[in-house]
């Protein structure tokens, strides 16, 4: 007959192989994807570059088609697939790669139909980079500002001879 502490021990090796094979497996997806973006890297520019010599389809349908390949790809490869079991953080779709370039490209449009000097648009740029800066900066950010201030605290209660201690960071 078996003890209780024997299903514990059971139970938590079978979560210690869950992960380590969760590991392994993430480390594989990792690689080949790699493998995959390195390889539709030159794809894609000589498909575009193609595209743009001879008449295809429509403009861009090689690259498109390639783009689509390296979609459909991306989904087989399923990196990320081991977080589905745990809680998958959420996205603000305003700070995706996409979302942000869309908003400086907005910005230097503006600025441009304004009749904008390099000096004027280089300023409304580090405005839009400041403020998105600024909107991202969350709970992490507080959060690691509130350690610092603790642990300036801590090092000056520990060495009170050395107030300027905290001029280390």
């Amino acid at each position: 007959m078996s003890s209780p502490n024997s299903l514990t021990v059971e139970s938590g090796s079978n979560e210690r192989w869950k992960f380590l094979r969760d590991v392994v497996v993430f480390q594989l997806k990792m690689f080949l994807d790699n493998v995959r973006d390195f390889a539709l890297m030159p794809v894609s520019l000589v498909a575009a570059l193609i595209d743009l010599i001879f008449k295809g389809k429509g403009h861009g349908s090689l690259f498109y088609q390639v783009l689509r390949w390296g979609a459909h790809s991306e989904e087989v490869i399923n990196v990320y697939s081991a977080i589905e079991a745990h809680e998958r953080p959420r996205m603000n779709p305003n700070y995706t790669v996409d979302a942000v370039i869309a908003r400086l490209e907005g910005v230097l449009v503006r600025e441009c139909e304004k009749g904008g000097t390099a000096a004027s648009i280089k300023a409304a740029m580090d405005r839009a980079i400041d403020q998105i800066q600024i909107e991202t900066s969350g709970p992490r950010d507080r959060a690691r500002e509130a350690v610092v201030r603790v642990a300036k605290k801590f090092r000056s209660k520990l060495n009170p001879a050395r107030p300027d201690c905290d001029s280390e960071s």
